[in-house]
């Protein structure tokens, strides 16, 4: 009928039924979450101008976009525990390799994709962008899934995620200086801002759960310091700030106090919110979620018309990208004599990226629809492979597969 006011609310309404759908089918349960994002896409690609401007508020805005990455990565970290990182002198060996891997295979294969496709500079920036980040906790749960090393796969992501304020800027100033304006500084910056500042805070609440008095009395210190630190620059003190400090370095280190106090702040409400509501830790991931969901609406509608111009291209390369992530994770590691569970960890991490992270740093830049672009296509492919993958592991158990080949 090419009737778009038919055809496209219609389209939407299916997208969504699906995503609703899935969640009564036990065996597609796991997939519903991968849904909602299709159906975030769905709606950025049908209705552009809906999901890029409100009135006169920029849905794009770079602190709109900064405060929901955040909200995405505390939920984040509110998964994760400090006892984490204690496991790290068992799989000293399967980190290593993990990190390795991860920050050399991933970002050299989307500079090779974009020398295949030859995209235009800033879509191609955004491939190699995805590539240099860290692992996501969508790793830990297809680890999970697929039940191979959960032990090894969050101290992964732990340190991985620890390691890209430094690794992401240097590999994007490497790989993608040509192509776009790489500030190495800044780009850290904004990365502790997204990634460091908000796990942060969670990981204090996770501190104060186990505090001794001490620890806690001088966590309630740092609060209040912290508290009219954030009260003092809106009365006056950001101002006198900027207007006495000449140096810029000194300005940024500034901000980051700012942020940090926040961290200091949000950690120890949530922590008091915690223990009034029980349930807290467990519905925080939907506001991760939530967030996911948000900026991959936004980023798509923002990048409708070049979508629509190289989206199938980005697709092939998401792809391949995934899949070379999954294939020299499980055989480098297999190299190097990492066990079979170890080794379908280690592809895992490899092979699924921080989508988020790449979002928050592109909208950082205040280049959602371009740089951006390619989290939003790489990102619903990763879950659906993703999940695949641990599904079709977590049927074929390592022991089973010992067993065959003794008996064969």
């Amino acid at each position: 009928m090419q009737q778009p006011s038919i055809y496209k609310p219609f389209a939407l309404i299916t997208a969504i039924s699906l995503a609703v759908g899935l969640g009564a089918v036990p065996a597609l349960k796991g997939y519903q979450y991968t849904a909602w994002i299709i159906a975030a896409v769905v709606a950025g690609m049908l209705f552009p101008s809906a999901f890029t401007q409100w009135g006169s508020f920029d849905l794009r805005n770079k602190w709109m976009i900064l405060a929901i990455i955040q909200i995405v990565m505390f939920g984040m970290g509110i998964q994760m525990s400090l006892k984490d990182f204690s496991g790290i002198a068992q799989t000293g060996k399967g980190v290593v390799i993990g990190l390795l891997c991860h920050f050399s295979v991933m970002p050299l294969m989307g500079l090779l994709l974009t020398k295949i496709f030859h995209f235009e500079p800033e879509i191609a920036a955004g491939i190699i962008l995805i590539g240099s980040c860290s692992s996501g906790l969508a790793s830990n749960v297809m680890v999970y899934l697929a039940r191979a090393n959960l032990v090894l796969s969050v101290i992964v992501t732990a340190m991985a995620t620890m390691a890209a304020p430094f690794f992401t800027p240097l590999l994007m100033k490497l790989l993608a200086g040509t192509l776009i304006k790489i500030d190495f500084v800044n780009m850290m910056l904004e990365i502790i801002k997204i990634v460091i500042v908000p796990i942060f805070a969670a990981l204090l609440h996770d501190y104060l759960k186990s505090v001794t008095k001490k620890g806690k009395q001088l966590v309630h210190v740092l609060f209040i310091m912290a508290l009219l630190w954030l009260i003092a620059l809106p009365l006056g003190l950001f101002n006198f700030l900027q207007t006495n400090i000449a140096s810029a370095q000194l300005m940024q280190s500034m901000e980051m106090i700012g942020f940090l106090s926040g961290a200091i702040v949000v950690g120890v409400l949530y922590h008091a919110l915690s223990k009034r509501v029980a349930k807290a830790d467990s519905i925080m991931p939907y506001f991760s979620m939530f967030g996911i969901i948000y900026f991959t609406t936004v980023t798509t509608a923002a990048g409708h018309d070049n979508l629509m111009k190289v989206g199938f291209l980005l697709f092939i390369a998401s792809v391949m990208h995934n899949a070379a992530g999954y294939f020299f994770g499980y055989w480098l590691s297999r190299l190097f004599k990492l066990d079979k569970n170890s080794a379908r960890t280690v592809a895992f991490e490899v092979g699924l990226q921080n989508g988020g992270m790449a979002s928050g740093l592109a909208g950082g830049m205040g280049k959602l629809g371009t740089v951006g672009l390619p989290a939003a296509v790489f990102s619903p492919w990763m879950n659906i492979s993703g999940s695949i993958l641990a599904n079709y592991w977590r049927k074929r158990p390592v022991d089973d597969l010992k067993n065959d080949h003794e008996e064969k």
